[in-house]
């Protein structure tokens, strides 16, 4: 970009660049950390509580839509749910409209899960986002938002 001025990387005591990037990923991969650590008495990882939390929000949609839906390739989705389906958390059944089609929903036990993993997530969250008071939890909320509509653009 002509005449856009580059901003000074500075290094920092860990190693790593003031990149906003670089420290979105690393801000990224501690909150995965702390998602798994939540879940670990929950037998599901955070990428699978994640579509869990998704199906209960938009159950009776097939693998593919949620995949889009999760911004995820459908093959990623199927190895997900089919874990998830094992395991007996979710079920798939046949879409009345077209058999051809498998709705993708939460069992019974699916939603007891969920209802224990949100309250591990719950403290989890609220545990790593203590550092920041209510109004600039809010103010990061709504920037974080910003940022993911201006970039599906």
């Amino acid at each position: 970009m002509a005449g856009a001025s580059s901003p000074k990387l500075r290094l920092l005591s860990d190693g790593g660049y003031k990149r906003t990037f670089y420290l979105v990923k690393r801000l990224e991969t501690e909150a995965g950390m702390a998602l798994d650590r939540a879940l670990e008495d929950h037998d599901v990882t955070g990428g699978q509580y994640l579509i869990l939390s998704l199906v209960s929000r938009e159950g009776g949609r097939s693998s593919a839509e949620l995949a889009r839906r999760a911004y995820i390739t459908p093959q990623s989705m199927n190895e997900v749910i089919a874990a998830l389906e094992y395991k007996g958390y979710i079920r798939r059944t046949e879409n009345p409209d077209n058999r051809r089609i498998l709705q993708v929903g939460l069992t019974r036990e699916g939603r007891r899960l969920l209802t224990s993993c949100d309250k591990a997530v719950d403290l989890a969250e609220a545990a790593f986002l203590s550092v920041l008071k209510p109004k600039k939890l809010a103010e990061l909320r709504a920037t974080l938002e910003q940022l993911l509509v201006a970039a599906r653009r």
